[in-house]
């Protein structure tokens, strides 16, 4: 049986929400991230911060303006990164 290769996925995404990613759209953002297989992290400033982890996603410190990278590495990669783009996107209407 054939083992899907694992893929990498980026993505660029600007942050809209007014508050940014502050405490409860983060606790989504990672509730969400841990439902898929792959590894997926945030990258500002050239740091990674792992999307699994609220304390790392919170420490990221990314306010509304703020371009952030989705990077997942994983054998859902591609979905993962394109569903949360979509939930980041949709935060803006949340404060």
């Amino acid at each position: 049986m054939k083992t899907r290769p694992h893929v990498t996925a980026r993505r660029e995404v600007r942050i809209t929400n007014e508050l940014g990613l502050h405490a409860r759209p983060a606790a989504e953002f990672v509730r969400r991230a841990s439902g898929f297989r792959s590894e997926i992290w945030l990258v500002k400033d050239g740091k990674r911060f792992s999307a699994a982890s609220l304390i790392d996603v919170m420490r990221a410190n990314v306010d509304c303006g703020t371009a952030v990278t989705l990077e997942a590495n994983g054998p859902d990669a591609e979905t993962a990164v394109e569903r949360l783009t979509r939930l980041l996107r949709e935060l803006k209407d949340e404060v």
